[in-house]
């Protein structure tokens, strides 16, 4: 699947967005003209996964955008999601899509070049990379890889790239300039003052 990845891919965290609801954060990305989320909720049971998921699902379908689940290819089967995001510590790439089908899109998460090439390989419809900067938003980070690794996965596949990891409005360009086809964010995005005006301040940058 040849996939247009939008610029931006919001990351909804609900532990980063404390006192809202990850529909709620949803519903304002989505206003300010973001067209690819990701909702990752790691501490949530399976009801509260599943229930979070249709809510934020529900919103994107009607904006017209995409909606990914991270980790969980039942719970995207089941809120009938665009599709999911895994982890080299999730299900693995090829069960993912045996779950969901070819018409549903599988992001692979990678941290080194033999991942990316091993994702390249792959049924993966893209690939994310990183963390291209230190972040805050994992407990235990990866290795950073700098626009350095970033430019070397960009030579290492032909899909999508998404950069992830440490990304703000100042550098989210350079990711662009690196190779990235995408970018996604958590923390400048969910962690703004105004999370709407922060959303439209990278989809300008990101032109």
């Amino acid at each position: 699947m040849n996939l247009p990845i939008p610029r931006l891919y919001a990351i909804i965290d609900p532990a980063q967005v404390e006192g809202r609801s990850a529909a709620g954060v949803g519903e304002i990305l989505l206003a300010a003209g973001v067209r690819l989320i990701q909702l990752r909720h790691k501490r949530a049971s399976s009801r509260e996964l599943y229930e979070s998921s249709l809510q934020v699902a529900e919103r994107v379908r009607r904006w017209g955008g995409i909606f990914l689940v991270n980790d969980r290819a039942d719970v995207a089967r089941a809120v009938d999601a665009d599709g999911v995001h895994v982890g080299q510590e999730d299900m693995p790439v090829e069960l993912a899509r045996r779950l969901l089908g070819p018409r549903k899109w599988v992001g692979y998460s990678t941290h080194v070049l033999d991942q990316v090439i091993e994702a390249d390989r792959s049924s993966a419809d893209y690939i994310a990379f990183g963390p291209v900067f230190p972040t805050q938003s994992k407990e235990k980070p990866d290795p950073v890889v700098g626009l350095e690794g970033l430019r070397a996965a960009r030579k290492a596949t032909r899909k999508p790239l998404v950069a992830i990891g440490g990304i703000t409005v100042q550098n989210a360009h350079a990711m662009i300039e690196a190779g990235a086809d995408s970018v996604a964010v958590i923390r400048d995005l969910l962690k703004a003052p105004d999370i709407g005006k922060r959303a439209e301040e990278f989809l300008k940058v990101l032109g």
